[in-house]
C-alpha cells in the first residue's frame, strides 16, 4: 500500500511538472535610477499589471528588482515611489530564451507630498533625454524589428516618421525636412561617430546597409530641429544610438542567418556576483560569404562586407561605472561597367556605347570609446568620454575603351577592351579623436542643469586625382595632410514651474580653430500641459555646422592655370528653427501630433560665380570643387501630423503626412529647389499579432505593412532644345540644363512593403523567422535621368529599388 502511494505521489508530481513546463517563462529584472542624478532608488514598487495572482517586487539598496516566472508574451511593469511621477513600461517582450533585463529611471515630482496624487503618464514615443521636449522620437529595438521595410535596420526605420524620408534608390540616406543627408549627425553613446554605413562616401552620406545592429541596441532618440543645448555642429537631424547593456548574470547567445547576412551575439558576466558584463556581435555578409566559397561564380558588383561591435561594462565600488564601446566594419565591392543607374560616381555623367566604367570600392570605419560615469553626492553626477574613430575610402574608376567584335556572318559576339586607365583615384584617411565631459546637477526637483565641454582633433589625409583628356594628363583635386580641431561647449538649463510647465533653455559655443570661426547658439523650448490630455509646444534653436573638410582644401584651377586653395576661411553653415507643436493624448495607447517648423538657413557655401546654381547644401554622391563663399541662405518649412496607435490589443498603426517646402539662393539670385525637396510625403503603417498559437500556445504570427507616397527628388535635366528633343554634346562633355537646376522632378514615387514573423519559444530558446517583402509591386520610379546610348531615346533613369525578399532566421538561446 505505502508503495502504490509513493508512485501515485510520483505520477502526480511528474503531470504537474509537465504542466507547468507547457507554461513557459523567463525572469524580468532590472534596475531602477533617479533620472537625474543617477542614483538608485532604493523601496519602489514594481507591480507586473494583469497578472493573476499579482507578481511584484521592491527595489533593493542598489536600486534592482527580480520577477521570477513570468509567462512568455507582452507584459506591462507598473512603478511607484513616494515623491515621483508613476513610471508604466508596456509591451515588455518576454521570451524563453532571453531574460529580460530592463535599466529604468523615474523623475521627482513637482507636487509637494500633500498635495500627491501623480497618475501614471506612459508618454509613449517621447524622447528619452528629458532636455528634449519637441521635435523628438524615441526608437525602441522592438520597433525595428516589427515594422515593415526596417530589415532589422535601425537608419531605415526613420523613414517611417512625419518629416522623414530616403531617396528610395535603396540606399540609406535620412532626408530630414528637406535638408540634405549629410548634415545629419550621428551618435553613439552620446558621442559623435561617423556615418555608421557600409560604401558610405566622403561626406558622410550614402551606404546601403547599416552597420548597427538590432541586436545590441537600447531604446535611442532622433532629433528632426530645434535641438536642445548640448548638441552642435548639425543641422539636419541627431541620431543618438544607445547600446544596451549585456546580461550581468546569465550567459546567453543569438544566432542569426539571413539573406543580408549571417551573425552572432554573445553576452554574459565577468564573473559571478559582480555586476559587469559584456556583449559583442559580428557579422558577415551572406552574398559575400557564397561568393568567398566560390557559389556565386564571376559575379560582378557582390558587395562583400563584415562588421562587429561590443560593449563591456565594469562597475566599481566607489570609482564609479567605466563602459567600453566599438562599431567598426569593412566593407568592398568591385563593379564592371557601372552606370548612374546603378551607381553615381565622380565624372561618370553618362553612359557611353564607346566606354565602359569600371569602379572598385574598399572602405572602413572603426569607432573605440570609454566611458565614465560617477555620482558626485545624491543631486549630481559627471559623464567623460574619451572615443577615437577611424574612416577609410579607396576609390577606382577605370575607364576602358569597347571594341564591338562580329563574326562573319554580322552576329556581335562580344565586347573587347582595348584600352583601361585609371580614370578618377580617391585615397580618403580621417583619424578622429574626442573627449568631453558633462556636469548633470538637479538642485531641487523643479530645477536642473547641464554643463559640457567636448574637443575634436580631426586628422585628415586626403589624396584625389582625376584624368583630364583634354589636357592628357592627371589633375590633383585634393592633397591633403592636415589637422581640424574643434572646442565646443554648452550650458543647460530646465526649469519644471509644475507637472504641467517646463522651459529648457541654453546656449551652445562651437569653434573651429582651425580658421578661427567661432558661434554663440541660443536655444529654448516651452512645454505646456495644458490638460493631462494635450500639450503645447513652442521651440527656437540658432545652429551651425562645418562644411565637408574636402570643401576646404579644395584646388581649383585658374583661367592661367595655377592653382590655388580659396576655401580655406570658410565660416559655418548657420541655421534659425523654430518649432510650433500640438500633442493630444487619446486615452493610453493613442495620440495625434501636428508640428509647424521655419528653418532660415544663412551663410550657406555657394559657387563664386552669379551665373552658378552650385551650394554645397546641393551636393550628392557626385562631388564638386569650386571657389565657395558664404553668401547663400535658405529657408524649410512645412507641417507635419501623425496619428498614432501604439501597440495595444495585438495591433497598432501610424499614419503621418508632411507638406514643406525646401528653397535655397545662389549668387545667381534665384530661389531653387534644393533636389530634396520632395513637397510632401505619407507614410501608412499597421500590424498584428496573434499570440498563443500552436498546441502548448507558445507561438507568435506578426503582420505588418507599410504604404509610402511622396513627391520625386528634382534634378538637373538633361539639355533639350526647344521641341524638348535631346540636345547633349557628348564629345564636348555638355549634357546638362543648369539654367533648370531642380525646378521639377520626373514623377513621384510610391512603395509597399509588407513583413511578417514567426516566433516559437521552447524551455531553452527562442526561434524567429522573419520575412521582409521590400517594394512588393515592383515599382520602379525614375528619380534621375542621365544620358545612356544604348536606350532607344539615349536616356537612361536612375529608379527606385525594385522587389526585394529579405529572410532571416534566429535563434535566442
Amino acid at each position: 500500500m505505502e508503495q502504490k502511494l509513493r508512485l501515485t505521489a510520483l505520477f502526480i508530481a511528474v503531470f504537474i511538472s509537465q504542466s507547468f513546463t507547457q507554461n513557459l517563462s523567463q525572469t524580468v529584472r532590472g534596475t531602477l535610477l533617479d533620472a537625474d542624478s543617477k542614483l538608485p532608488l532604493i523601496g519602489a514598487q514594481v507591480v507586473l499589471l494583469n497578472s493573476e495572482p499579482v507578481q511584484g517586487s521592491i527595489t533593493d539598496e542598489q536600486g534592482n528588482f527580480r520577477l521570477e516566472n513570468v509567462l512568455v508574451g507582452r507584459v506591462t511593469l507598473q512603478l511607484s515611489y513616494l515623491g515621483y511621477e508613476n513610471l508604466r513600461v508596456p509591451n515588455i517582450v518576454v521570451n524563453s530564451g532571453k531574460e529580460v533585463v530592463l535599466r529604468l529611471e523615474m523623475q521627482e515630482s513637482t507636487l509637494k507630498i500633500k498635495e500627491m496624487a501623480v497618475t501614471a503618464n506612459p508618454n509613449k514615443g517621447a524622447a528619452f533625454n528629458e532636455m528634449a521636449i519637441l521635435s523628438a522620437r524615441s526608437i525602441s529595438p522592438e520597433e525595428t524589428n516589427r515594422y515593415a521595410g526596417g530589415f532589422n535596420d535601425p537608419s531605415r526605420i526613420l523613414s517611417n516618421f512625419a518629416g522623414i524620408t530616403s531617396t528610395q534608390d535603396g540606399s540609406n540616406d535620412i532626408i530630414v525636412r528637406g535638408n540634405s543627408p549629410k548634415y545629419v549627425q550621428w551618435r553613439l553613446e552620446g558621442e559623435q561617430i561617423t556615418n555608421p554605413n557600409h560604401f558610405g562616401d566622403q561626406s558622410a552620406v550614402g551606404g546601403s546597409v547599416s552597420i548597427l545592429n538590432n541586436n545590441l541596441l537600447a531604446s535611442s532618440d532622433f532629433y528632426t530641429g530645434a535641438f536642445s543645448p548640448e548638441y552642435g555642429d548639425a543641422l539636419s537631424g541627431v541620431y543618438d544610438v544607445r547600446l544596451r547593456a549585456g546580461n550581468n548574470e546569465k550567459f546567453e547567445s543569438v544566432f542569426g542567418f539571413g539573406l543580408l547576412g549571417t551573425e552572432m551575439t554573445i553576452e554574459g558576466p565577468f564573473k559571478k556576483n559582480y555586476g559587469g558584463s559584456f556583449l559583442v556581435n559580428y557579422r558577415y555578409s551572406t552574398a559575400g560569404l557564397l561568393s568567398q566559397l566560390g557559389l556565386l561564380g564571376d559575379v560582378s558588383g557582390v558587395l562583400k562586407f563584415q562588421d562587429a561591435a561590443f560593449k563591456l561594462v565594469f562597475p566599481t565600488q566607489k570609482a564609479g561605472v567605466f563602459s567600453v564601446f566599438g562599431l567598426g566594419g569593412a566593407s568592398n565591392f568591385s563593379f564592371e561597367d557601372v552606370t548612374p543607374a546603378i551607381w553615381v560616381i565622380p565624372g561618370n555623367n553618362a553612359s557611353r556605347a564607346e566606354i565602359r566604367n569600371d569602379f572598385d570600392k574598399t572602405a572602413h570605419l572603426l569607432n573605440l570609446g570609454i566611458r565614465h560615469s560617477i555620482s558626485i553626492g545624491k543631486n549630481s553626477f559627471l559623464n567623460t568620454t574619451l572615443t577615437g574613430s577611424s574612416e577609410g575610402i579607396r576609390d577606382d574608376i577605370f575607364e576602358a575603351g569597347i571594341v564591338k567584335l562580329y563574326d562573319d556572318e554580322g552576329l556581335f559576339l562580344r565586347d573587347s577592351v582595348v584600352q583601361k586607365k585609371l580614370n578618377f583615384q580617391g585615397r580618403l584617411q580621417k583619424p578622429t579623436y574626442r573627449g568631453s565631459m558633462t556636469y548633470h546637477h538637479k538642485f531641487n526637483a523643479r530645477h536642473k542643469i547641464q554643463v559640457g565641454t567636448k574637443y575634436t582633433l580631426f586628422n585628415y589625409r586626403f589624396d584625389q586625382s582625376q584624368y583630364r583628356g583634354d589636357a592628357g594628363s592627371r589633375f590633383v583635386l585634393l592633397d591633403v595632410d592636415e589637422q581640424v580641431g574643434t572646442v565646443r561647449n554648452f550650458v543647460s538649463w530646465k526649469f519644471r514651474a509644475n507637472d504641467r510647465f517646463s522651459i529648457v533653455s541654453g546656449l551652445h559655443n562651437m569653434n573651429v580653430l582651425f580658421n578661427k570661426k567661432s558661434t554663440l547658439e541660443p536655444r529654448v523650448a516651452l512645454e505646456w500641459n495644458a490638460t493631462p490630455d494635450c500639450a503645447l509646444h513652442l521651440g527656437y534653436g540658432k545652429h551651425s555646422s562645418m562644411e565637408s573638410i574636402h570643401h576646404y582644401f579644395a584646388k581649383v584651377q585658374q583661367a592661367d592655370g595655377s592653382i590655388i586653395e580659396p576655401n580655406r576661411d570658410l565660416d559655418l553653415l548657420k541655421a534659425h528653427h523654430w518649432v510650433l507643436g500640438l500633442e493630444r493624448r487619446i486615452g493610453r495607447n493613442m495620440r495625434v501630433k501636428a508640428e509647424l517648423y521655419y528653418q532660415q538657413l544663412y551663410k550657406l557655401p555657394v559657387e563664386n560665380k552669379d551665373t552658378s546654381y552650385f551650394s554645397t547644401i546641393v551636393e550628392g554622391l557626385d562631388f564638386r570643387y569650386v571657389e565657395l563663399v558664404n553668401q547663400g541662405k535658405g529657408r524649410n518649412y512645412g507641417v507635419e501630423l501623425s496619428v498614432e496607435k501604439f501597440f495595444s490589443q495585438h495591433y497598432y498603426f501610424l499614419i503621418n503626412a508632411s507638406l514643406y517646402e525646401s528653397k535655397y539662393t545662389p549668387l545667381d539670385g534665384r530661389e531653387r529647389n534644393t533636389p530634396f525637396n520632395g513637397n510632401y510625403l505619407v507614410n501608412v503603417l499597421c500590424g498584428k499579432e496573434f499570440p498563443a498559437l500552436g498546441k502548448k500556445h507558445n507561438q507568435t504570427l506578426g503582420l505588418n505593412a507599410k504604404l509610402f507616397f511622396g513627391g520625386g527628388r528634382k534634378i538637373i535635366p538633361l539639355l533639350r532644345d526647344e521641341q524638348g528633343n535631346l540636345a547633349v554634346a557628348p564629345l564636348n562633355n555638355k549634357y546638362w540644363d543648369y539654367t533648370k537646376a531642380f525646378d521639377n522632378s520626373i514623377g513621384d514615387t510610391y512603395q509597399v512593403q509588407v513583413s511578417a514573423s514567426y516566433k516559437w519559444n521552447k524551455r531553452r530558446a527562442t526561434h524567429e523567422l522573419f520575412l521582409n517583402l521590400d517594394n512588393i509591386t515592383n515599382n520602379k520610379g525614375k528619380i534621375t535621368e542621365f544620358y545612356d546610348e544604348s536606350e532607344p531615346n539615349k536616356i537612361g533613369y536612375m529608379k527606385q529599388f525594385g522587389f526585394f525578399p529579405n529572410l532571416m532566421y534566429r535563434v535566442y538561446f
